[in-house]
């Protein structure tokens, strides 16, 4: 799967994100990230950060954060 994105449950950032990746009808596999800040490694590691979502695109080496840029980067990359 190239596209992965990091996600916290009820995060509505996350879920602006979701939302989009499902119109544009892409396939993403999503982890799911500890609720406290302070656990959230995995993330840190992807991203040099703990703010979810991060969106990572395998495909063109792209790690990405902040649902706004998100979103746009997915509509310029994957809108038809």
């Amino acid at each position: 799967m190239s596209l992965t994105l990091y996600r916290l449950e009820g995060c509505p950032y996350c879920e602006l994100v979701v939302d989009r990746l499902e119109e544009l009808d892409q396939e993403f596999e999503s982890v799911w990230v500890e609720g406290l800040h302070s656990k959230r490694d995995e993330v840190k590691r992807v991203s040099g950060q703990r703010g979810v979502p991060v969106l990572v695109d395998d495909s063109r080496g792209l790690t990405m954060a902040e649902s706004e840029r998100i979103v746009e980067y997915l509509d310029t990359s994957y809108a038809n």
